[in-house]
């Protein structure tokens, strides 16, 4: 143990802790901007603190203390050096707050706010004015950029893709794309996961809220609207709620005030895709297929497959996501039911996920010039929606899912955590291989959020090899493993961002000072997923959900039958040229 003073109070910490840790055990919060776990490199400023006897100002998220240290986290100097350095940082950004799609979110905005900074001395040109709206996903506003590199390390240590980079010297310096100068032209993945630790509005989600009210306002189009799984369990945040609070009855009723024709759930999509994901692996396992086989929900992990790994594809599961699979069955199994023309649907899907805009646009996703999905929105648009139209959220009475569409089990609902993908095949997959009643269905050894999980699942004599792996990086090792014959697997599933679909990049921002002091937003937005299946779903397995029943005794006639393949499957394109390298 290291002892110290903190504002002349005696602390007591482990060794290696650093200043800002230590100053966080006896309450004191010292600001930050460019600091995350995995971006301590003191380039901000902003926690610069006084060490007796030192002429130097330390940065408080990279100096470790030392034994009999005395430390001044106030002091005048200090805070004239934050001042300083705010108002030069504030000098060189775009301050049209009133109309940035983070005003009230941003952290140098409240930085401005509790500092007591508003006025900006200092004059001059800026830097940069660059606006980057090429991609289907991500928005780069380079005149917002604060050259925190937040996103540099969040992409190239967490996501292991390295799209941006830190460009030019001095006055200059700015997070740009790796090769070329439009994102679209990199190695991006769209997982968003840049945006949500952004600490500025200068990396958005691309905005597709003006279309979903164009296509409310046409009388001639039956607009659906499908919300993910994870979407019910952050929305909230966006009013207040806390962080882990399910508000799904508020969110089903808030999309009817907005004027959607139908209510459905991508829940159900979720449960479709297991039964065709679980029949597929069992074929592939019983008949000598490709293994191991990969999960293909998640679209960001698609893409690095196409790009990074293009003779991995034939272990891709050949499903589409649940997001596609709700939008083709919208527009073949429900407009032939209630005699409307597809042309004349248009399906909305909410995602917690920006790259489910660029999964949307896929050519493999499209019959007769008509898309699965036509407009993804992330929960974060959607909220913006909601208050555009002054609906009362809080106020709202719960209401429920339009039927069909709107049923799902437990296990479609914690498809948005990760692990959740394959804990719900295994729910069905075990049935179908042993033909018996599983009573226990909570296979606990896949969740979680280690990078990698593994596991066996015994069905009768068979035993299957899983594993669960998430993140860009934790992704990417275990893949160059797989290529190299080393992964002694059955099924894999992947997710992209940490945590699964609850932590994606089109969900509510928080402050990361929450992040920093221990937070996991993953954890406890995916309670509330584990929840709903344990405590709130009538049945917790997607075989036994009635309305998956019903679609394939009217139309699909069993699991990976030759229709079914037709509406719910697809393929995949090598990418592997298609980025500047």
């Amino acid at each position: 143990m290291v002892n110290l003073k903190i504002n002349n109070v005696d602390v007591s910490v482990e060794d290696k802790t650093t200043i800002l840790e230590a100053a966080r055990q006896i309450g004191i919060n010292i600001p930050t901007l460019c600091f995350l776990e995995h971006n301590k490199i003191g380039a901000c400023r902003m926690c610069v603190v006084e060490i007796k006897g030192s002429d130097v100002l330390r940065s408080a998220c990279n100096f470790p203390v030392k034994e009999g240290m005395e430390v001044f986290t106030n002091s005048p100097k200090v805070r004239e050096s934050r001042k300083n350095t705010l108002e030069l940082t504030l000098s060189d950004h775009n301050r049209d707050c009133t109309t940035c799609i983070r005003s009230g979110n941003c952290e140098l905005q409240t930085l401005a706010n509790d500092l007591g900074v508003n006025t900006v001395p200092f004059k001059g040109d800026f830097s940069s004015d660059t606006y980057d709206d090429k991609s289907l996903s991500v928005v780069r506003d380079e005149s917002k950029c604060i050259y925190c590199k937040r996103c540099i390390n969040t992409c190239a240590k967490i996501q292991g893709i390295g799209a941006l980079i830190g460009k030019d010297n001095g006055f200059d310096s700015k997070s740009r794309p790796v090769k070329g100068d439009v994102l679209a032209d990199t190695n991006c993945i769209n997982c968003g996961q840049c945006i949500i630790n952004c600490p500025v509005g200068a990396l958005t989600e691309k905005v597709n809220v003006d279309e979903v009210w164009e296509a409310l306002s046409d009388e001639n189009k039956h607009v659906v609207v499908q919300p993910a799984p994870a979407v019910r369990a952050a929305l909230g945040e966006e009013f207040g709620y806390e962080i882990g609070t399910d508000v799904t009855g508020k969110m089903v009723a808030s999309m009817r005030r907005l004027g959607f024709d139908k209510v459905f759930d991508t829940d159900f999509g979720a449960d479709m895709t297991i039964m065709e994901e679980a029949y597929e692996l069992v074929d592939r396992v019983s008949n000598g297929g490709t293994l191991p086989m990969i999960t293909s929900c998640c679209p960001a992990w698609v893409k690095m497959c196409e790009q990074e790994y293009p003779e991995l594809l034939d272990n891709l599961s050949s499903c589409k996501s649940p997001q596609a699979m709700t939008g083709a069955l919208i527009k073949t199994h429900y407009a032939k039911v209630n005699n409307i023309d597809p042309k004349d649907i248009y399906v909305v899907s909410v995602m917690p996920c920006v790259a489910k805009k660029f999964e949307v646009a896929r050519e493999q996703l499209k019959e007769d010039d008509l898309f699965d999905s036509d407009v993804c929105i992330t929960t974060r648009e959607l909220a913006r929606m909601i208050k555009e139209a002054g609906i009362d959220f809080k106020n709202l009475d719960d209401e429920d899912f339009d039927p069909i569409y709107g049923e799902s089990s437990g296990a479609g609902v914690i498809f948005g955590a990760t692990g959740g993908v394959m804990e719900a095949a295994a729910r069905t997959a075990v049935e179908a291989i042993t033909g018996e009643v599983c009573e226990n269905v909570d296979y606990e050894a896949v969740r979680g959020l280690d990078g990698l999980k593994e596991a066996t699942i015994t069905a009768g004599e068979k035993e299957i090899k899983v594993a669960v792996v998430h993140g860009g990086a934790n992704i990417k090792k275990l893949m160059d493993k797989v290529k190299k014959g080393e992964a002694d697997y059955d099924f894999i599933e992947c997710m992209a961002c940490i945590g699964g679909c609850v932590n994606g990049g089109g969900q509510p921002i928080v402050n990361s000072q929450l992040i920093n002091a221990g937070l996991s937003l993953p954890q406890e937005r995916a309670k509330v997923l584990y929840n709903q299946d344990k405590n709130v779903r009538p049945v917790r397995k997607s075989h036994e959900n009635p309305s998956v029943q019903k679609v394939y005794k009217e139309f699909l006639e069993k699991p990976n039958s030759h229709k079914a393949h037709e509406i719910l499957h697809t393929t995949y394109v090598d990418r592997s040229n298609d980025f500047v390298k």
